[in-house]
């Protein structure tokens, strides 16, 4: 298997997501940390436009968005399982939820001003002042949670999840699903990152429990490596032939076709290249850049839009 290369930064909430399914899955990967916050010049060479973190790198082929990268680790790796049977489908079903809406409301919660004192509290003041602005126009349009309000909701999902807890270790049963790491990311950032405000899950010790069960399983084996390294791979390797799956057509747009594909919500910059594959769960784009040569970008379908890209 050709390595696996995880693009982040150590305090990104969806990054802890995939270091820990990797460590779940016991899968040496190399770690190349990227700018918290634009420009992202090396990680734009092979991704073309999408600059979410993290992203999962394995040759050639470069995977966008943890429910994505998912998949892929689980296709990789399929034991121990990350969907495991029989709620397979519930556990993709609150992992969306967890992804979106109590990620927000978790940052809403996190980012008040007590919070941002804590993580910023060592930095000059124009860092706070960069990161504000960056997230500010990656998220154009989104409805934004008052702290107020996000502090509501936040401990009305905290005491849902401590119910879920009460029967089982893990929410949907005796072992960890992806249910488990998606809601797990957005809580460990309250935690870690702005332990001024982690009073909230005093309410809820069974969470806190559970959080430290989580924490335990770990990274797993991982070196560092460079973005330079991370490019020249991408160089040197030739993109994985594509799985023979059925087009799937909801756009009316061609295989072969220039396209963009980009975030519906956050993170709305688009990559832009040639629509190569387009099934039931993904898109795949190839392109080819100055530095990284000839890729391919796969994205997840749910959560992102596919355009035609007019002709010039």
């Amino acid at each position: 298997m050709t390595e696996l290369i995880l693009h982040h930064y150590p305090t990104s909430p969806f990054a802890e997501k995939t270091r820990l399914i990797l460590g779940y899955k016991k899968l040496k990967w190399k770690s190349v940390i990227i700018p918290m916050i634009s420009p992202k010049p090396d990680l734009l060479a092979l991704t073309g436009g999408y600059r979410k973190t993290p992203v999962l790198q394995i040759g050639a082929d470069i995977y966008c968005d943890t429910a994505l990268i998912a998949d892929v680790l689980e296709h990789l790796q399929p034991d121990p399982s990350i969907y495991p049977e029989p709620s397979k489908g519930m556990g993709r079903t609150l992992a969306h939820w967890a992804d979106n809406l109590l990620f927000w409301t978790a940052m809403a919660y996190s980012m008040q001003p007590k919070g941002v004192a804590q993580i910023f509290g060592n930095a000059p003041p124009e860092a706070a002042k960069a990161f504000g602005e960056d997230r500010r126009a990656m998220s154009l349009g989104m409805p934004r949670l008052r702290a107020a309000d996000a502090t509501a909701a936040y401990k009305s999902y905290l005491r849902r999840i401590s119910d879920m807890l009460d029967d089982w270790p893990f929410l949907l049963g005796e072992v960890p699903c992806i249910a488990d790491f998606s809601v797990y990311h957005s809580l460990w950032f309250t935690r870690t990152r702005t332990s001024v405000l982690a009073g909230v899950f005093d309410a809820t010790p069974a969470v806190l429990a559970w959080m430290d069960r989580m924490a335990a399983i770990g990274h797993g084996q991982f070196e560092k490596s460079s973005a330079a390294d991370a490019i020249a791979v991408a160089v040197a390797a030739t993109p994985a032939p594509l799985r023979d799956e059925v087009f799937q057509d909801d756009h009316g747009i061609a295989l072969g076709s220039r396209v963009t594909v980009s975030g519906e919500s956050f993170g709305p910059e688009p990559t832009e290249g040639e629509l190569i594959a387009a099934t039931r769960m993904h898109y795949t784009l190839r392109r080819t850049d100055e530095r990284a040569g000839v890729v391919h970008v796969h994205f997840p379908r749910i959560g992102y839009q596919l355009k035609a890209v007019a002709p010039a």
